[in-house]
């Protein structure tokens, strides 16, 4: 006789709409209190982990008499973490989500065509500040384990939701993943595959890239734009120096063969992105100027690397800095007869990040390949060259991590954010699926 126990594809269903949209209201609610970009704008993770709190508490073993285990770890105070488990029969098998931030960047209500700190709705579109970065993973991963914790079925797989703080500012370590990482609170989940949810497009993620953030300073001698013979232009010597620069770099870290079997859109990359100087007349030549930008570094090359080769660049270039290029008849680095010479000077603004390359022999690779092309219809893993911090060091840890995400990449970062409510649902269905197969190991 056939067994009339449910499939737990039917079980867990699909997104509840309204009780999604009710949380994603309240979190997006939340998001002016939660931008990132310290000193002026600290978030407070726990005023989005509170309504995390209040959907899942109630089935929890700690005040519901529920299955769901539910721990919220603070490092700093308003900024916790939160790591739910809804246990399985079979000890070591595991899986989990986790990378949903409760944190965003910055919106400026006056660049915006509605107002980013509330959720509004244009037909399937979901709009606000966090909708795809990701607020909406926060909301959606939550009515995930809040199903798990109604419907109770019986999994042989553990499963672990973490959602966090403090990922939109690496510069700051201790409070969120990292912190739970050094003290050991997730070395269990290295048992199983990890999916860090925070991207974008409803397609793998399998490979991003590192950042070097990088000042080149030039000092020349100020001087009347009308006697250039006893100037030092350090606006000619970056441009040369940059110049230099670059042909360098991209003979030592030319494309990389494993970038074909990972699909970037770029090889790594060391450009100028931003110009500055001290100010003065157009009549004078500066005494100093700037130069800001950044490498975007696929992951088969090291930061370390990197930054070690910069600044031997530009040592040498001090050290011979007559022989640079010139520009006009008068344009030169030396002055002899003042013993004055032009001089670089690199810095590096913060800790570097450095890329993924997601393993592809993985289970969990193969798991979320099949959920996605079962549930979105196709399927194309993807790669760029922009950077998510802190999982390269939880895959040197020893997780293993795989990414995705249901929001949408184009508004990334970007003014007018949204994401779609049916990619939302899609994204459920992957996360059903993935247990599904993983059930049947």
């Amino acid at each position: 006789m056939a067994s009339s126990r449910p499939s737990l594809k039917d079980a867990l269903g699909s997104l509840d709409r309204d009780s999604f949209i009710s949380l994603l209201s309240k979190v997006i609610g939340e998001a002016r209190h939660v931008q990132n970009n310290p000193p002026g704008l600290i978030p407070k993770e726990d005023r989005v982990a509170r309504h995390v709190l209040d959907a899942l508490l109630p089935l929890s073993t700690s005040t519901g008499g529920g299955p769901l285990i539910v721990s919220h770890v603070s490092y700093t105070e308003g900024r916790g973490n939160i790591i739910v488990e809804y246990p399985g029969s079979v000890a070591g098998k595991i899986l989990s989500f986790v990378g949903c931030h409760m944190d965003v960047v910055t919106a400026d209500p006056s660049d915006w065509d509605f107002d980013p700190f509330s959720l509004s709705i244009d037909g399937d579109k979901l709009r606000g500040r966090g909708t795809t970065d990701c607020l909406g993973h926060v909301a959606l991963v939550t009515e995930l384990m809040r199903k798990l914790g109604q419907v109770r079925l019986q999994l042989k797989n553990t499963v672990v939701a973490v959602f966090i703080a403090n990922e939109e500012n690496s510069s700051v370590l201790g409070i969120g993943v990292d912190a739970l990482v050094k003290d050991g609170l997730l070395d269990k989940l290295k048992q199983g595959p990890l999916f860090w949810i925070d991207t974008a497009d409803k397609q793998p993620c399998i490979g991003t890239g590192g950042m070097i953030s990088w000042r080149l300073r030039a000092t020349g001698k100020l001087f009347h734009s009308g006697l250039p013979h006893k100037a030092i232009n350090p606006l000619e010597l970056l441009m040369e120096a940059l110049k230099e620069m670059q042909s360098r770099f991209y003979k030592d870290f030319p494309p990389h063969p494993q970038e074909l079997v990972y699909g970037f859109a770029t090889p790594s990359t060391f450009k100028p992105t931003q110009w500055s100087y001290p100010g003065g007349g157009i009549n004078q030549i500066p005494g100093e100027c700037t130069i800001s930008g950044d490498v975007r570094l696929t992951p088969f090359y090291s930061p370390v690397d990197v930054i070690k080769k910069l600044q031997e660049y530009v040592d040498d270039m001090n050290a011979n800095v007559e022989k640079l290029d010139t520009r006009g008849p008068v344009s030169k680095y030396v002055l002899p007869d003042e013993g004055l010479r032009g001089r670089l000077d690199i810095s590096f603004d913060e800790a570097a990040l450095t890329g993924v390359a997601c393993d592809l022999n993985s289970r969990g690779f193969h798991v979320l390949c099949k959920a996605t092309k079962e549930v979105v219809g196709y399927l194309k893993p993807f790669s760029i060259t922009g950077s998510l911090p802190l999982i390269r060091e939880m895959q040197e840890e020893g997780f293993d991590v795989q990414t995705s995400g249901y929001g949408i990449m184009a508004t990334y970062h970007a003014k007018n954010e949204y994401c779609l409510f049916s990619d939302m649902c899609q994204g459920f269905q992957v996360f059903v699926s993935i247990i599904s197969q993983l059930e049947e190991d």
